[in-house]
């Protein structure tokens, strides 16, 4: 059951999938569509889920869960990374590679792996105020509020100095 994102609890689930490209608006409109019909049908055993998703800096997908009237399920949660794959393969784009950071460059959003972010740290081309995407957060809370971070407010913080 999709539902708007604003209206999930803060405690709702969240998963966020990094791209290693900016999608261009058409593709983001195409992905809204299809994250739409996913959603609007993913169940947990046969029950509905209330969820919901934010495509933002047309790089970062979000998907919101409510479980407080469902659970995600094993089953559920295989479904939504099956559909994560789809678009991996339909827009020739990584979404789930988790060794690389994601962080801001001005309006830019700089994509390098971790070893390369640690290497920047090192020659000071990024510091503890370069804010960073900590995808590592787990519900809405914390993805409003510790998502978008300076690195010294995050678990980037270890490469810095």
């Amino acid at each position: 059951m999709l539902v708007p994102f604003e209206s999930l609890p803060d405690t709702a689930r969240v998963w966020i999938y990094q791209a290693n490209r900016s999608f261009t608006q058409e593709e983001v409109q195409e992905i809204a569509s299809k994250l739409d019909a996913f959603i609007e049908k993913w169940t947990a055993h046969g029950a509905d889920l209330k969820a919901s998703y934010e495509i933002k800096y047309r790089r970062f997908i979000t998907i919101g869960l409510d479980q407080q009237l469902n659970a995600a399920s094993g089953c559920s949660i295989d479904a939504s990374v099956h559909f994560i794959q789809q678009l991996e393969k339909e827009y020739d784009v990584d979404l789930l590679d988790k060794m690389n950071v994601s962080y801001k460059q001005g309006e830019f959003i700089a994509y390098k792996s971790l070893a390369d972010f640690r290497k920047m740290a090192k020659q000071r081309a990024v510091s503890a105020n370069t804010i960073v995407f900590n995808n590592l957060v787990n519900n809405k809370a914390e993805y409003l509020n510790d998502w978008e971070v300076p690195a010294s407010e995050s678990w980037h913080k270890r490469f810095l100095n």
